[in-house]
C-alpha cells in the first residue's frame, strides 16, 4: 500500500483516538514531548470503550493528561458494536477538525475502527506500538496487524517489530524504530507512585495486574494463576482490573 501524502512541515494538529487504560498510560509521555514542539495542537478524543473511575478517568488524573475534547461514550458490547459505534461517532469528528495525522495506540477495537476510519478518509495515520505479534489469531492480534497495514507511520518499540513488520513487506519508510512509549510513562511515574504506594518497608514488592479474558473469564485458570502467584516471597501490589473482581 502506498503511503497518503503527509505534508512536508510538522504536523500541526494531532487527533489521539485512545479508549483503555494502556493507551491513556501511552498518550501521556506522547503528549509530554508534543509540548515542547511550538505549534502543534493536540485533540484528544476518548472513545468510552473504558469509562468507568478506576479505568478512565483516575488515569487521565495521575498523568496529568488533559481533559478530553470529544468522548464517544461507546461503552461496553461486543467487538463489532464497539467497533461500529466508534467508526459511526469518529467519522463527523475527523471531517469537523481536518486533522494532519490521526494517532492511534495498542490493539483495541477502539485503535482498529480509528486506523479504518483514518485511512478511508485519507487522513495520514499513525500507529504507536506497532509490530508487536504473538502469532496467536485473537482479536488483539488481529486489530494490530490491521491497524499497522492501515498506518503511514508505525512507530515500533523494539528491533523484533520492526524485523515482524518488515517480513509483511511494509514499505521501509513508513517504519520507526522509537523505543517503548510505555517504559518513557513510567520512568516518569516512577517517582510519583513511589510516593502514593503503601509499599512494604523493605521496598521490595510485585506489580501484577490480570486482565486478559482468556486468563480471567475461566475461575480453574486463575485460581491455578493466584495460588502460584502467592508462593512468591515478596509482597504483590494488584490494582485488580473490573473484569478479574467479577470473576
Amino acid at each position: 500500500m502506498g503511503c497518503r501524502q503527509v505534508k512536508s512541515n510538522m504536523p500541526k494538529k494531532l487527533v489521539h483516538v485512545v479508549g483503555n487504560r494502556p493507551q491513556f498510560i501511552k498518550l501521556a509521555p506522547f503528549l509530554r514531548a508534543t509540548d515542547r514542539i511550538e505549534g502543534i495542537r493536540d485533540i484528544i478524543i476518548h472513545s468510552g470503550q473504558h469509562y468507568d473511575f478506576e479505568m478512565s478517568r483516575t488515569f487521565f488524573d495521575e498523568l496529568n493528561i488533559p481533559e478530553p475534547d470529544y468522548n464517544l461514550e461507546v461503552g461496553s458490547g461486543s467487538h463489532a458494536r464497539q467497533t461500529g459505534l466508534v467508526l459511526e461517532r469518529l467519522e463527523p469528528l475527523l471531517l469537523k477538525e481536518k486533522p494532519d495525522m490521526v494517532i492511534v495506540y495498542g490493539d483495541t477495537n477502539t485503535t482498529l475502527a480509528a486506523a479504518l476510519c483514518a485511512v478511508k478518509l485519507h487522513i495520514p495515520l499513525a500507529h504507536v506500538e506497532s509490530g508487536l505479534r504473538e502469532y496467536v489469531w485473537r482479536p488483539e492480534e488481529i486489530n494490530r496487524k490491521l491497524s499497522d497495514h492501515c498506518a503511514d507511520l508505525l512507530f515500533c518499540p523494539t528491533q523484533t517489530a520492526v524485523d515482524c513488520i518488515r517480513k509483511e513487506g511494509v514499505d521501509e519508510e513508513r517504519i520507526k524504530l522509537t523505543g517503548d512509549i510505555t517504559f518513557d510513562a513510567f520512568l516518569w511515574a516512577i517517582g510519583l507512585t513511589a510516593k502514593k504506594i503503601d509499599k512494604p518497608k523493605s521496598g521490595d514488592y510485585a506489580l501484577l495486574t490480570l486482565h486478559r479474558a482468556e486468563t480471567v473469564d475461566h475461575p480453574d485458570i486463575l485460581k491455578e494463576i493466584v495460588d502460584s502467584l502467592l508462593e512468591l516471597p515478596d509482597p504483590i501490589v494488584f490494582p485488580i482490573h473490573p473484569r478479574t473482581k467479577n470473576t
